[in-house]
């Protein structure tokens, strides 16, 4: 129990008057106070859930699967190890093969699962870190296009960090005011998620002074924001798409009250569609409305809330936007289309790419084949992935080359031990145990996941990554 887990009275009176009959106060305040467990997700694009499993068998890792996620997993590592290797400098983490990620926050991309299945153009309105983008990314099998878009631009630098890491191609990074999309991209998504910024209330059992700011009138004054969100995000849907709009909170009045908002707001063009057969259990969270509002005490997880919407027909914005300015993109020469698809093909064995290859100045992008009817519609942080530099040679590869596509390759691949992946990710050559005749890039593997490029050397691979990764920290081994 951790009791110094900072409760106001206030905040436990607000809470009395709309707790779940089914609930008592005494349970949530437990709940509160006991420890989180830790919970994974598996990133199917880079490692499946069997492999996932043989591993933590191999390696003394206690799993217990998270019901509502088939790939999410609350996990216990060995007490030695866990006092001397932090998990994000597992040889998993690394490699892009986990997210650590709250299992409740799983939940809203897991409420978007049967409308994902038909949807090219997807929308996460406030995305960073990326758990929820990279677990969206990974349900659309880096198919279709997903904006991810985030406000705050220190946040978008992580964001796009977490994107590479996890081997997301599919997927592009905006950086404004959620605001903006209902009349710039007015009924142009398949599926939007928003998962709001909120007053945190369920975030207490990871943050011991998550309350510590806590009011009443905090709640209201980011219930308006909230309303601003959610009445954009239903403008920027497409007539017959499907909206999840979530929370880490507690109160309804940031949560059934913003839901009843957009409901009046579009009454007659809205649907609520109910979520208490989501998975096994989730009528124990489900409210009256067809929303699931996850106390802590009722799954062992944070608090969280979650909604979904249908929009059964087209509404009227008057206020629709236009970009003004030029799109700084332009299509791939075709005579260095040639060349640079000859090169992979022959050297990594790479015999096509899903997407179309563009350029900007001499940088080399392969852009998500469903966003051409999207890309001129706002300006973006950043459009697909960066694969490549042009200069009078051809092209150099760039990491997210790799990182995002490395799994494609049949030659020219290094699969690292433990000892070569420390080195790597310190920033050092690879030594190899035996000389290669191998010239050009490599594509180097980690837990059988593409993480990175290196340069064959007669008795090394010579690193490539980026300066910015390299870590000087205790990776992979504890002993």
């Amino acid at each position: 129990m951790n009791t110094s887990t900072y409760i106001p009275e206030s905040f436990l009176a607000d809470v009395k008057s709309y707790i779940p009959d089914h609930l008592n106060i005494e349970d949530f305040v437990a709940a509160c106070q006991s420890p989180l467990r830790r919970s994974v997700r598996v990133n199917t694009l880079k490692m499946s859930v069997a492999a996932f499993e043989q591993y933590c068998q191999l390696n003394d890792w206690q799993i217990e699967p998270v019901p509502w996620c088939e790939n999410g997993f609350w996990l216990t590592r060995p007490e030695d190890e866990e006092e001397n290797l932090p998990i994000g400098n597992t040889e998993l983490h690394l490699s892009g093969c986990i997210y650590v990620q709250e299992a409740s926050s799983m939940l809203p991309p897991m409420a978007l699962a049967d409308a994902l299945e038909h949807s090219l153009c997807v929308l996460d309105m406030a995305a960073a870190p990326g758990s929820k983008t990279s677990q969206l990314a990974a349900m659309m099998n880096n198919q279709g296009v997903l904006i991810a878009n985030e406000l705050s631009s220190s946040r978008v630098k992580v964001l796009a960090a977490n994107m590479k890491r996890m081997g997301v191609a599919n997927c592009a990074l905006s950086h404004f005011n959620g605001t903006i999309f209902g009349d710039y991209m007015f009924e142009c998504f398949d599926s939007i998620l928003l998962d709001a910024p909120c007053s945190g209330e369920g975030t207490v059992r990871k943050d011991a002074d998550a309350l510590k700011n806590w009011s009443l009138q905090s709640n209201i004054d980011i219930s308006d924001v909230q309303k601003q969100l959610i009445r954009s995000a239903f403008l920027a849907l497409k007539p017959g798409g499907t909206l999840v709009y979530s929370t880490c909170t507690l109160t309804p009045i940031e949560n059934q009250a913003v839901c009843a908002y957009l409901l009046e707001q579009f009454a007659g063009h809205i649907e609520v569609e109910p979520l208490d057969e989501l998975f096994d259990g989730a009528q124990r969270a489900t409210t009256e409305q067809g929303y699931l509002h996850v106390w802590p005490q009722i799954f062992d997880s944070e608090g969280f809330f979650i909604a979904k919407f249908k929009k059964v027909g087209s509404v009227e914005n008057p206020e629709q936007k236009i970009k003004k300015g030029a799109f700084p993109f332009i299509a791939i020469d075709a005579k260095l289309q040639t060349s640079f698809l000859g090169y992979i093909k022959k050297h990594f064995g790479i015999k096509s790419l899903n997407g179309t290859l563009m350029t900007r100045d001499k940088e080399l992008w392969l852009f998500p084949d469903a966003l051409e009817q999207l890309q001129n519609k706002i300006k973006y942080a950043r459009l697909g992935i960066q694969i490549g530099t042009t200069h009078k040679n051809g092209v150099r590869l760039e990491h997210e080359l790799a990182t995002a596509l490395g799994h494609l390759a049949a030659d020219n691949t290094l699969a690292m031990d433990q000892q070569q992946a420390c080195d790597y990710f310190q920033g050092k050559d690879i030594r190899l145990a035996h000389p290669t005749t191998k010239t050009g890039e490599v594509i180097l593997t980690l837990c059988g996941a593409p993480v990175g490029l290196g340069k064959w050397q007669k008795n090394k691979v010579k690193n490539s990554l980026p300066r910015d990764l390299v870590s000087n920290a205790q990776l992979i081994t504890w002993v």
